[in-house]
Protein backbone atom coordinates (compact mmCIF):
# COMPACT_ATOMS: atom_id res chain seq x y z
CA UNK A 1 0.00 0.00 0.00
CA UNK A 2 1.33 3.02 -1.09
CA UNK A 3 1.91 6.14 1.63
CA UNK A 4 -1.37 8.55 0.24
CA UNK A 5 -4.00 5.68 0.53
CA UNK A 6 -2.19 5.19 3.88
CA UNK A 7 -2.82 8.50 4.67
CA UNK A 8 -6.27 8.42 3.37
CA UNK A 9 -7.21 5.87 5.30
CA UNK A 10 -5.55 6.92 8.67
CA UNK A 11 -7.68 10.29 7.91
CA UNK A 12 -10.93 8.37 7.06
CA UNK A 13 -10.29 6.41 10.54
CA UNK A 14 -9.97 10.17 12.33
CA UNK A 15 -13.34 11.16 10.86
CA UNK A 16 -12.25 13.59 8.94
CA UNK A 17 -13.95 14.08 5.17
CA UNK A 18 -11.52 13.89 2.71
CA UNK A 19 -11.95 15.24 -0.48
CA UNK A 20 -10.14 14.83 -3.74
CA UNK A 21 -8.40 18.09 -5.01
CA UNK A 22 -10.46 19.75 -1.71
CA UNK A 23 -8.59 21.38 0.47
CA UNK A 24 -10.42 23.55 3.29
CA UNK A 25 -9.56 25.52 6.93
CA UNK A 26 -12.06 23.33 8.65
CA UNK A 27 -9.90 20.19 7.17
CA UNK A 28 -7.42 21.67 9.74
CA UNK A 29 -8.94 21.41 13.05
CA UNK A 30 -9.68 24.40 15.80
CA UNK A 31 -5.74 24.45 16.94
CA UNK A 32 -5.20 26.12 13.44
CA UNK A 33 -7.75 29.00 13.55
CA UNK A 34 -8.96 29.18 10.38
CA UNK A 35 -5.87 30.31 9.08
CA UNK A 36 -4.42 27.19 7.07
CA UNK A 37 -5.39 24.87 4.66
CA UNK A 38 -6.01 20.72 5.61
CA UNK A 39 -6.77 17.58 2.78
CA UNK A 40 -5.40 16.00 -0.36
CA UNK A 41 -4.33 17.64 -2.90
CA UNK A 42 -1.13 16.96 -5.83
CA UNK A 43 1.90 19.18 -4.42
CA UNK A 44 4.24 19.59 -7.31
CA UNK A 45 5.43 15.77 -8.66
CA UNK A 46 3.79 13.94 -5.72
CA UNK A 47 0.30 13.20 -6.39
CA UNK A 48 -2.35 13.12 -4.11
CA UNK A 49 -0.92 13.52 -0.87
CA UNK A 50 -2.42 14.76 2.44
CA UNK A 51 -1.54 18.79 2.84
CA UNK A 52 -1.16 21.09 5.47
CA UNK A 53 -0.86 24.87 3.65
CA UNK A 54 -0.07 27.43 6.12
CA UNK A 55 1.62 29.92 3.59
CA UNK A 56 1.59 33.68 4.48
CA UNK A 57 -0.65 33.18 7.64
CA UNK A 58 1.23 35.55 9.80
CA UNK A 59 2.15 33.20 12.44
CA UNK A 60 4.64 34.70 14.78
CA UNK A 61 5.61 31.35 16.01
CA UNK A 62 5.56 28.01 15.47
CA UNK A 63 3.03 26.43 18.01
CA UNK A 64 0.29 25.91 15.70
CA UNK A 65 2.77 22.67 14.49
CA UNK A 66 2.56 20.87 17.48
CA UNK A 67 -1.11 20.18 16.06
CA UNK A 68 -0.35 18.53 12.96
CA UNK A 69 -2.91 15.83 12.04
CA UNK A 70 -1.13 12.34 11.91
CA UNK A 71 -1.66 11.60 8.44
CA UNK A 72 -0.01 14.72 6.99
CA UNK A 73 2.62 14.24 3.86
CA UNK A 74 3.08 17.47 2.67
CA UNK A 75 3.79 20.63 5.40
CA UNK A 76 4.16 24.01 3.75
CA UNK A 77 4.68 26.66 6.47
CA UNK A 78 6.32 29.54 4.61
CA UNK A 79 5.94 33.64 4.43
CA UNK A 80 5.61 33.87 8.06
CA UNK A 81 7.68 35.29 10.79
CA UNK A 82 9.26 32.85 12.70
CA UNK A 83 13.39 34.11 13.77
CA UNK A 84 14.15 31.15 15.74
CA UNK A 85 12.65 27.98 15.62
CA UNK A 86 12.50 25.61 18.98
CA UNK A 87 13.57 22.66 20.20
CA UNK A 88 10.78 19.71 18.94
CA UNK A 89 8.99 22.21 16.64
CA UNK A 90 6.46 19.37 16.02
CA UNK A 91 5.69 18.20 19.50
CA UNK A 92 6.97 15.20 21.32
CA UNK A 93 3.77 13.54 21.09
CA UNK A 94 3.08 13.14 17.27
CA UNK A 95 4.07 10.33 15.52
CA UNK A 96 4.40 11.81 11.41
CA UNK A 97 5.03 8.37 10.10
CA UNK A 98 3.36 9.75 7.30
CA UNK A 99 4.93 12.73 6.47
CA UNK A 100 7.87 13.68 3.68
CA UNK A 101 8.07 16.78 2.65
CA UNK A 102 8.78 20.09 5.15
CA UNK A 103 8.99 23.74 3.19
CA UNK A 104 10.04 26.41 5.88
CA UNK A 105 10.71 28.66 3.38
CA UNK A 106 10.73 32.66 3.54
CA UNK A 107 10.08 32.79 7.37
CA UNK A 108 13.01 35.03 8.20
CA UNK A 109 14.36 31.80 10.32
CA UNK A 110 17.83 33.01 11.97
CA UNK A 111 18.15 30.30 14.41
CA UNK A 112 17.64 26.38 14.21
CA UNK A 113 18.33 24.65 17.82
CA UNK A 114 20.26 21.15 17.35
CA UNK A 115 17.14 19.56 18.63
CA UNK A 116 14.68 21.24 16.79
CA UNK A 117 13.51 18.70 14.27
CA UNK A 118 12.39 15.03 15.56
CA UNK A 119 10.30 12.54 14.64
CA UNK A 120 11.27 13.49 11.04
CA UNK A 121 12.71 10.29 9.89
CA UNK A 122 10.87 9.64 6.95
CA UNK A 123 10.93 13.11 5.26
CA UNK A 124 12.14 13.07 1.69
CA UNK A 125 12.78 17.18 1.08
CA UNK A 126 13.67 19.92 3.52
CA UNK A 127 13.23 23.24 2.19
CA UNK A 128 14.66 26.29 3.84
CA UNK A 129 15.12 28.83 0.78
CA UNK A 130 14.85 32.20 1.42
CA UNK A 131 15.54 32.55 5.26
CA UNK A 132 18.31 34.24 7.28
CA UNK A 133 20.18 31.79 8.66
CA UNK A 134 23.41 32.33 10.59
CA UNK A 135 25.24 28.95 11.30
CA UNK A 136 28.31 30.45 12.14
CA UNK A 137 30.79 30.20 15.57
CA UNK A 138 31.78 33.72 15.03
CA UNK A 139 30.35 37.01 15.83
CA UNK A 140 27.98 37.52 18.80
CA UNK A 141 25.72 35.07 17.64
CA UNK A 142 26.88 31.55 18.58
CA UNK A 143 24.00 29.71 16.12
CA UNK A 144 26.72 26.64 15.18
CA UNK A 145 24.68 23.46 15.31
CA UNK A 146 26.07 20.87 13.43
CA UNK A 147 23.98 17.84 14.16
CA UNK A 148 20.99 20.36 13.05
CA UNK A 149 20.11 18.22 10.38
CA UNK A 150 21.00 14.62 12.11
CA UNK A 151 17.28 13.31 12.54
CA UNK A 152 16.66 13.25 8.86
CA UNK A 153 18.02 9.78 8.23
CA UNK A 154 16.31 9.55 4.93
CA UNK A 155 16.36 12.83 3.56
CA UNK A 156 17.11 13.10 -0.57
CA UNK A 157 16.40 16.61 -0.97
CA UNK A 158 17.93 19.75 0.74
CA UNK A 159 17.39 23.31 -0.34
CA UNK A 160 19.14 26.00 1.01
CA UNK A 161 18.67 28.14 -1.74
CA UNK A 162 19.20 32.19 -0.76
CA UNK A 163 19.11 30.74 3.15
CA UNK A 164 21.74 32.38 5.11
CA UNK A 165 22.49 35.65 6.49
CA UNK A 166 24.93 37.70 4.33
CA UNK A 167 26.93 38.62 7.05
CA UNK A 168 28.31 35.02 7.59
CA UNK A 169 29.47 33.80 4.24
CA UNK A 170 33.26 34.12 4.42
CA UNK A 171 32.69 30.96 7.27
CA UNK A 172 29.23 29.68 5.45
CA UNK A 173 31.95 27.14 3.88
CA UNK A 174 33.48 25.82 6.61
CA UNK A 175 30.25 26.01 8.89
CA UNK A 176 28.12 23.77 6.18
CA UNK A 177 31.27 20.88 5.84
CA UNK A 178 30.49 20.62 9.71
CA UNK A 179 26.66 20.08 9.43
CA UNK A 180 27.51 17.09 6.38
CA UNK A 181 30.02 15.75 8.42
CA UNK A 182 27.68 15.56 11.29
CA UNK A 183 23.98 15.34 10.79
CA UNK A 184 25.25 11.94 8.16
CA UNK A 185 23.38 12.97 5.12
CA UNK A 186 24.39 9.79 3.27
CA UNK A 187 20.95 9.90 1.20
CA UNK A 188 21.17 13.15 0.00
CA UNK A 189 20.32 13.02 -3.81
CA UNK A 190 19.88 16.65 -4.65
CA UNK A 191 21.55 19.60 -3.18
CA UNK A 192 20.82 22.99 -3.27
CA UNK A 193 23.05 26.42 -2.57
CA UNK A 194 22.41 28.77 -4.94
CA UNK A 195 22.67 32.75 -3.61
CA UNK A 196 24.69 31.84 -1.58
CA UNK A 197 27.46 34.69 -1.69
CA UNK A 198 29.78 31.44 -1.66
CA UNK A 199 33.48 32.58 -3.25
CA UNK A 200 35.58 29.76 -1.98
CA UNK A 201 35.53 26.14 -0.02
CA UNK A 202 38.16 26.14 2.16
CA UNK A 203 37.74 22.38 1.98
CA UNK A 204 38.10 20.78 -1.18
CA UNK A 205 36.10 17.25 0.71
CA UNK A 206 33.37 19.72 1.51
CA UNK A 207 30.53 17.12 -0.62
CA UNK A 208 32.76 14.14 -0.05
CA UNK A 209 30.60 13.10 2.86
CA UNK A 210 27.70 13.52 0.71
CA UNK A 211 28.39 10.08 -1.09
CA UNK A 212 24.67 9.71 -2.68
CA UNK A 213 25.15 13.04 -4.17
CA UNK A 214 23.51 13.54 -7.71
CA UNK A 215 22.69 16.65 -8.35
CA UNK A 216 24.68 19.68 -7.09
CA UNK A 217 23.83 23.60 -7.45
CA UNK A 218 25.63 26.23 -6.87
CA UNK A 219 24.59 28.71 -9.43
CA UNK A 220 24.29 32.42 -8.72
CA UNK A 221 27.26 32.41 -6.60
CA UNK A 222 30.91 34.22 -6.51
CA UNK A 223 32.84 31.30 -7.01
CA UNK A 224 35.58 31.99 -9.25
CA UNK A 225 36.02 28.39 -10.41
CA UNK A 226 35.08 24.47 -8.86
CA UNK A 227 37.55 24.64 -6.19
CA UNK A 228 36.19 20.89 -4.36
CA UNK A 229 36.62 17.39 -5.15
CA UNK A 230 34.39 15.65 -7.79
CA UNK A 231 36.61 12.76 -7.47
CA UNK A 232 34.67 11.54 -4.17
CA UNK A 233 31.10 11.75 -5.49
CA UNK A 234 31.06 8.53 -7.65
CA UNK A 235 27.04 9.44 -8.30
CA UNK A 236 26.73 12.94 -9.70
CA UNK A 237 24.80 13.45 -12.79
CA UNK A 238 24.51 17.70 -12.82
CA UNK A 239 26.74 20.29 -11.48
CA UNK A 240 25.22 23.78 -12.05
CA UNK A 241 28.09 26.46 -11.77
CA UNK A 242 25.67 28.92 -14.04
CA UNK A 243 26.53 32.79 -13.13
CA UNK A 244 29.02 32.55 -11.11
CA UNK A 245 32.58 34.18 -11.87
CA UNK A 246 34.79 31.74 -13.57
CA UNK A 247 36.74 33.58 -16.31
CA UNK A 248 38.09 30.04 -17.24
CA UNK A 249 39.10 26.47 -15.87
CA UNK A 250 42.42 25.20 -14.77
CA UNK A 251 44.10 22.44 -16.14
CA UNK A 252 43.72 20.24 -13.17
CA UNK A 253 39.54 21.41 -12.95
CA UNK A 254 39.16 19.94 -16.49
CA UNK A 255 40.82 16.46 -16.09
CA UNK A 256 38.77 15.98 -12.78
CA UNK A 257 35.78 16.85 -14.86
CA UNK A 258 37.05 14.51 -17.81
CA UNK A 259 38.17 11.48 -15.12
CA UNK A 260 34.21 11.48 -14.56
CA UNK A 261 33.15 10.20 -18.00
CA UNK A 262 36.74 8.30 -18.06
CA UNK A 263 34.66 6.00 -15.72
CA UNK A 264 31.57 5.57 -16.99
CA UNK A 265 29.98 8.16 -14.61
CA UNK A 266 27.65 10.74 -17.10
CA UNK A 267 27.82 14.36 -16.39
CA UNK A 268 26.14 17.19 -17.38
CA UNK A 269 27.58 20.94 -16.22
CA UNK A 270 25.53 23.99 -16.41
CA UNK A 271 28.29 26.85 -17.39
CA UNK A 272 25.90 29.77 -18.54
CA UNK A 273 26.36 33.15 -17.53
CA UNK A 274 29.99 33.55 -16.09
CA UNK A 275 32.53 36.35 -17.25
CA UNK A 276 34.39 34.05 -19.43
CA UNK A 277 36.84 36.24 -21.87
CA UNK A 278 36.51 36.62 -25.68
CA UNK A 279 40.01 36.40 -26.15
CA UNK A 280 42.72 33.80 -25.85
CA UNK A 281 42.86 33.80 -22.37
CA UNK A 282 40.03 30.79 -22.43
CA UNK A 283 41.91 29.00 -24.97
CA UNK A 284 41.96 26.15 -22.50
CA UNK A 285 38.44 26.19 -21.90
CA UNK A 286 37.36 26.85 -25.52
CA UNK A 287 39.55 23.02 -26.72
CA UNK A 288 38.22 21.80 -23.65
CA UNK A 289 34.52 22.22 -24.81
CA UNK A 290 35.44 20.62 -28.05
CA UNK A 291 36.49 17.64 -26.92
CA UNK A 292 35.28 16.61 -23.74
CA UNK A 293 32.65 13.47 -23.07
CA UNK A 294 31.55 15.62 -20.43
CA UNK A 295 28.21 17.24 -21.32
CA UNK A 296 27.86 20.88 -21.32
CA UNK A 297 24.64 22.69 -21.03
CA UNK A 298 24.00 24.42 -24.37
CA UNK A 299 27.91 24.82 -24.82
CA UNK A 300 26.87 25.83 -28.26
CA UNK A 301 25.35 28.97 -27.07
CA UNK A 302 28.22 29.40 -24.78
CA UNK A 303 28.58 33.44 -23.90
CA UNK A 304 31.88 35.55 -23.34
CA UNK A 305 31.69 38.99 -22.59
CA UNK A 306 31.10 40.74 -26.25
CA UNK A 307 29.68 37.71 -28.26
CA UNK A 308 30.61 33.71 -28.65
CA UNK A 309 34.03 32.39 -27.05
CA UNK A 310 36.76 32.45 -29.24
CA UNK A 311 40.33 32.71 -29.83
CA UNK A 312 41.21 36.49 -30.78
CA UNK A 313 43.94 37.80 -33.98
CA UNK A 314 46.20 39.27 -31.52
CA UNK A 315 47.04 36.13 -29.71
CA UNK A 316 48.12 34.54 -32.79
CA UNK A 317 50.67 37.82 -34.17
CA UNK A 318 51.82 37.02 -30.63
CA UNK A 319 52.47 33.89 -31.60
CA UNK A 320 54.20 34.65 -35.08
CA UNK A 321 56.36 37.40 -33.10
CA UNK A 322 57.64 34.56 -30.20
CA UNK A 323 58.41 32.35 -33.58
CA UNK A 324 60.12 35.47 -35.50
CA UNK A 325 62.12 36.37 -32.27
CA UNK A 326 63.44 32.38 -31.79
CA UNK A 327 64.25 32.38 -36.02
CA UNK A 328 66.54 35.69 -35.31
CA UNK A 329 68.32 34.13 -32.52
CA UNK A 330 69.36 31.02 -34.10
CA UNK A 331 70.04 32.88 -37.36
CA UNK A 332 72.36 34.63 -35.23
CA UNK A 333 73.92 31.63 -33.80
CA UNK A 334 75.13 30.59 -37.37
CA UNK A 335 76.20 33.96 -38.48
CA UNK A 336 79.16 34.01 -35.52
CA UNK A 337 79.45 30.91 -36.07
CA UNK A 338 80.07 31.09 -39.69
CA UNK A 339 82.82 34.05 -38.51
CA UNK A 340 84.54 32.40 -36.13
CA UNK A 341 85.28 29.30 -38.26
CA UNK A 342 86.48 31.78 -41.12
CA UNK A 343 88.62 33.30 -38.73
CA UNK A 344 90.49 30.08 -37.34
CA UNK A 345 90.87 28.91 -41.16
CA UNK A 346 92.34 32.39 -41.97
CA UNK A 347 94.93 31.83 -38.92
CA UNK A 348 95.44 28.13 -39.87
CA UNK A 349 96.37 29.29 -43.85
CA UNK A 350 97.89 32.49 -43.13
CA UNK A 351 100.96 32.25 -44.52
CA UNK A 352 99.54 30.97 -48.50
CA UNK A 353 96.66 33.51 -47.44
CA UNK A 354 99.81 36.30 -47.39
CA UNK A 355 101.21 34.82 -50.80
CA UNK A 356 98.36 35.06 -52.56
CA UNK A 357 97.25 38.65 -51.42
CA UNK A 358 100.59 40.34 -52.05
CA UNK A 359 100.33 41.01 -55.65
CA UNK A 360 96.84 42.81 -55.21
CA UNK A 361 98.08 44.82 -51.61
CA UNK A 362 101.70 45.78 -54.48
CA UNK A 363 98.87 46.72 -57.23
CA UNK A 364 96.56 48.88 -54.85
CA UNK A 365 99.64 50.80 -52.98
CA UNK A 366 101.23 51.65 -56.53
CA UNK A 367 97.89 53.46 -57.37
CA UNK A 368 97.66 55.39 -54.58
CA UNK A 369 100.89 56.37 -54.99
CA UNK A 370 100.09 57.39 -58.53
CA UNK A 371 97.09 59.78 -57.63
CA UNK A 372 98.67 61.92 -54.83
CA UNK A 373 101.53 63.16 -56.99
CA UNK A 374 100.53 67.05 -57.53
CA UNK A 375 101.28 70.47 -56.48
CA UNK A 376 101.06 70.57 -52.96
CA UNK A 377 102.16 73.95 -51.77
CA UNK A 378 99.26 75.35 -54.70
CA UNK A 379 96.84 73.12 -52.53
CA UNK A 380 97.86 74.26 -49.42
CA UNK A 381 97.19 77.85 -50.44
CA UNK A 382 94.34 77.82 -51.80
CA UNK A 383 92.63 76.86 -48.70
CA UNK A 384 94.54 79.11 -46.54
CA UNK A 385 92.67 81.78 -48.71
CA UNK A 386 89.48 80.89 -48.60
CA UNK A 387 89.44 80.40 -45.00
CA UNK A 388 91.06 83.68 -44.19
CA UNK A 389 88.58 85.62 -46.88
CA UNK A 390 84.82 85.01 -45.24
CA UNK A 391 83.87 86.36 -49.25
CA UNK A 392 84.11 83.69 -51.55
CA UNK A 393 86.91 84.33 -54.15
CA UNK A 394 86.44 82.56 -57.56
CA UNK A 395 89.72 80.27 -58.10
Amino acid sequence: MDTACRGVLLALAAGAAVVWGKTSPEECGPAFRGKCLCGVDDYQDRLRQYIVNCSGTGFKDTSVLQHLPAQVQVLVFTGNSIPELPWNVFGTLNNLSELRVVDMSNNGIKDIKGKTYHRVANVERLVLNNNDLTISESGEAHHHHPRVFSNFVNLMELHLTDAFADNVTGDLAQDLHDIFVNSNLTKVKKLHLEQNEISVFKDPDIFCDLPGLMDLHLGDNLLPGIGFNLACLGRLRFLDLEGNRISGLSEGELAMLDSLPARNQSVVVDLGDNPLPCDCSVRRLYTWLQTTRVQVRNKDALRCRGGVVQCEPRSDASSSAGSHYVSNVILGLMFTTVVLLGAAAAFVYRAELNKFARPIKDSVSRKIQYTSIGKPEDQEMEVIKIRSDPTPVPV
